[in-house]
């Protein structure tokens, strides 16, 4: 098969007129193929290359945005089958084959029906056929060829991104990027300029520039000040072709903000201000509230105020949330002594850049100015923190301890009169001219019972009682040497018999009540008018302490086993007083080794029989025996105590009450029967001398107290128990309970009082009890409960009349 030649042709619109380029010719490479599949070129050199067909072709150009009435030819298709004789029909398929792109079937031109944009689809891919007119079989493979759309300049640059909002600091030198902006051209930036873009500044170029290649903002000039504008609006166009005529261009607006520094000082918006206050005004107090202001932002405005004249009555403070600075009083104001005051306030920047410098100092004053307003104030005591003052203890009643002095610190200067608060000095001890403020005695004083009194002294005004101040007094008593020393303590020693001369018996030393500015001294020494202390030697110390020893050695406790030692104490004061204390010194038996074994002669004695520890063993047996007895002897009486109760108890507590109906006598689990029977057995019934008492008691009863009988003898005995029914016994059985309860005023009162009487003849209710109380004197006609059944049988028998005939025989 020869090969194809294909023509391309296109066209592009610029600046209006239509140029026309020259026709481009491509052939393929002749090949051959071999058997096995590869392809050889004519040198022979092997390579896998696809099966040869009859007709190759590369890419059709077509121009994109094209405005012609006709179709626009896009090229030509054709194989060397085709001899001209129109048997050959040739079709495409493919994006949008039929529609975009048709095919003369006879001569293989195709054409592009309509307006093609590059921007919208770059290239189309279409297959291309060669078929037999008459029977459509194919003669050629179908073969993909590419029609590629040709670019124009017909898209502007965007920024996409857009609207740009950028930020750079105040003062910012120049050439400080800003940010960067991109604009993007959907033409092809392979083929020509058309998607070149330079940037430039339309709107703004004062102040900001752009970097035409890369898009980068930045500063112009040097001094942007944000307190004088704080955002700029910038609009930049980006054009492309290189900026060349012809191109096109898009444009963005791009805002600017300019940030703070702190570059401005703070400032008071006045150089004074004036304020009044109270000369009774509390400390801490606020006088007024100033504030400076700073041009800059957030914490660029921060700052601090601080006091740099004034200070010492007047202190300042910050309020965080609105930067005010507070004055306030520091130290009570005096009308009297000075009205106004001059505060120099001084506000500071707490950031302070150092960049900035130079542009001068960053802090500010302003003066306060304090007027001071007069009021009526109370008398000022001289000094004002209180007094301390001293008096001896020995002072006479009515002696002056000290005077107390106050003032009116008003211009009127009214008198003042003073007094004693009596709730410091409840026991009147001191007293205090009401003119002159001098303090004297009402109570003789004792050191030793209080060192110190404070006392509150009240002042007034002599015209104004309300106008009252008050100061504390101290009063110190200085001691006088009025009491004697004595020893610390009554000092007992013991030494051993065989004690040798000159061996220590005991340390001793003196107390004294006093306090003498020097310190206690005392002086001891043996009463030599004592027996005793011709035995014993005092060594003194010489401050506060004396050791006493032995004169001689070897001592008899058998002969004196106690001496009793005076000792003489003597204080160093002025006169000085002394007393004399004891020391108790026991002689004792010791071992070898100088134990002390015992101290007097009765234990010594004993000694050989019992030791000392044998001696404790026998009181604590003796005590624990004391115990034992008396635990029994109480035990008994609460057992005795107990039984008395039990004997004395009312029958009233053993009465069982019970409202069910029970199962008859062989129901022993219901109640005990004993208790009920026990009811009975009265001791008045045993005592009582006339035998129809007996008598009168139940059947039952009176079988049990003739037990051992005869029959003869038992049936006699109830056939006259049913003729003489009394019930008189418990009648009087009863009242004389009552009445000892009555007359006994040791039993605390009932809860209750229960009533125990019998139902009498014709009583209404019937009585079911199963109980054994057959009473052969009842007026009732028992004879019915035969007629109950076999469940009342029992008790029917309890009640039947005795048998007549059976009592004859």
């Amino acid at each position: 098969m020869a090969p194809i030649r294909t023509v391309g042709q296109w066209a592009m619109v610029a600046a209006g007129l239509l140029s026309c380029f020259s026709f481009h010719s491509y052939q393929a490479t002749r090949t051959r193929e071999t058997a096995s599949g590869e392809t050889k070129d004519d040198q022979g050199h092997s390579s896998v290359e696809r099966v040869k067909r009859g007709w190759v072709w590369n890419q059709f150009f077509v121009v994109e945005e094209y405005t012609g009435t006709e179709p626009l030819y896009v090229g030509k298709i054709h194989t060397d089958s085709d001899e001209g004789e129109g048997n050959i029909k040739y079709t495409i398929s493919g994006e949008g084959a039929g529609t975009i792109f048709i095919i003369d079937e006879l001569t293989g031109d195709i054409h592009a029906t309509e307006r093609l944009d590059r921007e919208v689809q770059a290239f189309y891919t279409l297959r291309a056929q060669a078929r037999d007119r008459l029977s459509n079989d194919p003669l050629e493979p179908e073969s993909e060829f590419v029609i590629k759309v040709q670019d124009i300049n017909d898209s502007e640059p965007k920024f996409l991104e857009g609207p740009y909002i950028g930020s750079v600091a105040e003062l910012s030198p120049i050439g400080t990027s800003v940010m960067t902006v991109t604009a993007s051209d959907a033409d092809d930036p392979t083929y020509g300029t058309s998607a070149k873009i330079i940037y430039s500044v339309l709107d703004g170029e004062k102040f900001f520039t752009v970097d035409r290649d890369t898009g980068i903002i930045m500063t112009a000039v040097a001094d942007l000040d944000r307190e004088t504008q704080d955002r700029y609006e910038l609009v930049v166009k980006a054009t492309d072709m290189a900026g060349q005529m012809g191109g096109l261009s898009g444009s963005t607006t791009v805002t600017i903000v300019i940030t703070d520094v702190n570059d401005n000082p703070p400032r008071f918006p006045q150089k004074m201000y004036q304020f009044s206050v109270s000369e009774g005004a509390a400390v801490g107090t606020p006088v007024g509230r100033v504030i400076a202001t700073d041009a800059d932002m957030g914490d660029n405005t921060d700052m601090s105020y601080l006091i740099k004249e004034g200070g010492d009555l007047f202190k300042v403070t910050s309020d965080v949330v609105t930067q005010e600075a507070i004055v306030s009083i520091k130290k009570p104001l005096d009308f009297e002594t000075k009205r106004t005051h001059n505060v120099v306030v001084e506000a500071v920047n707490k950031h302070v850049d150092p960049r900035f410098v130079d542009l001068g100092t960053f802090r500010d004053q302003t003066i306060v100015r304090v007027s001071v307003s007069d009021i009526d104030e109370p008398p000022l005591f001289q000094p004002a923190e209180g007094t301390v003052m001293e008096v001896k203890e020995d002072a006479e009643v009515g002696a002056v301890v000290g005077l107390v002095t106050a003032r009116d610190p008003d211009a009127k200067n009214k008198p003042v009169r003073f007094s004693i608060d009596r709730s410091t000095d409840t026991e009147v001890i001191f007293h205090i001219d009401p003119d002159s403020g001098a303090i004297t005695l009402g109570k003789i004083l004792d050191r030793e019972t209080a060192g110190w009194h404070n006392i509150t002294v009240r002042a007034v005004e002599a015209d104004n009682q309300t106008m009252a101040s008050y100061s504390d007094v101290s009063i110190r008593i200085l001691d006088v040497n009025d009491n004697p020393p004595e020893l610390a303590t009554p000092y007992e020693a013991s030494i051993c018999e065989d004690a040798k001369a000159g061996q220590l018996v005991h340390n001793i030393s003196g107390v004294d009540k006093d306090e003498p500015q020097a310190g206690h001294h005392f002086t001891f020494r043996l009463a030599q008018d004592s027996s005793s202390s011709r035995h014993f030697t005092l060594v003194d110390v010489k401050d506060t302490t004396a050791a006493i020893q032995t004169e001689r050695s070897g001592f008899n406790r058998h002969e004196q086993n106690v001496y009793f030692l005076p000792i003489l104490v003597i204080d160093s004061g002025l006169p000085s007083l002394s007393s004399t204390g004891t020391l108790t010194i026991n002689i004792c038996d010791c071992d070898p080794e100088g134990e002390i074994q015992s101290c007097n002669a009765t234990a010594y004695v004993m000694s050989a029989a019992l030791s000392p520890g044998a001696l404790i063993a026998l009181l604590v047996c003796m005590l624990i025996l004391i115990v034992l007895v008396l635990l029994i002897l109480t035990l008994k009486r609460h057992r005795k105590g107990q039984r008395m109760t039990e004997e004395e108890e009312d029958m009233r507590d053993n009465v069982i009450k019970y409202n069910d109906e029970g199962g008859g006598e062989q129901d022993t689990q219901a109640y005990d029967m004993s208790a009920l029977r026990n009811l009975y057995d009265f001791p008045e019934a045993k005592s009582c001398d006339s035998g129809s008492d007996i008598r009168s008691l139940p059947q039952w009863m009176q079988v049990n107290r003739v037990g051992g009988g005869s029959v003869e003898g038992t049936a006699a005995a109830a056939a006259a128990a049913v003729v003489a029914a009394d019930f008189s016994l418990f009648k009087g059985y009863i009242r004389k309970k009552v009445e000892q309860a009555d007359a006994d005023l040791s039993v605390p009162p009932y809860d209750s009082f229960q009533t125990y009487a019998f139902e009498g003849t014709s009583s209404p209710a019937l009585s079911l009890s199963s109980i054994h109380t057959l009473s052969t004197t009842s007026e009732q006609d028992f004879s019915y409960l035969s007629d109950w059944g076999p469940r009342f049988r029992q008790l029917a028998g309890y009640y039947a009349a005795p048998n007549t005939e059976e009592e004859g025989s």
